[in-house]
């Protein structure tokens, strides 16, 4: 039971780095400095850490060099983490 949880707190704290990602991405910060400062503290720290950032003009996205490599991990962490959700609850 405790592995469980465990495994949903990493998946969870994963998912919600991406996300946090994502909004870095609309950021002067970028995608990968937000995820990598969410991933090493906690999303919290790096959702302010993406706020304070100056925003990027009006529809332009900044993913650095491990935008694609970061999104990729995203979505399969994403895709874990339902099935082990799925496989916890049932």
């Amino acid at each position: 039971m405790i592995s469980g949880l465990l495994v949903f707190g990493l998946l969870g704290g994963c998912f919600l780095s991406v996300l946090v990602g994502i909004i870095g991405a609309r950021r002067n910060i970028g995608f990968g400095l937000a995820f990598l400062v969410s991933v090493l503290f906690t999303p919290l720290v790096g959702l302010i850490v993406a706020m304070i950032s100056d925003p990027l003009p009006y529809g332009e996205r900044n993913w650095g060099c491990l935008g694609s490599l970061f999104g990729a991990l995203g979505t399969a962490f994403l895709t874990i983490f339902l099935i082990l959700l799925i496989l916890i609850l049932i």
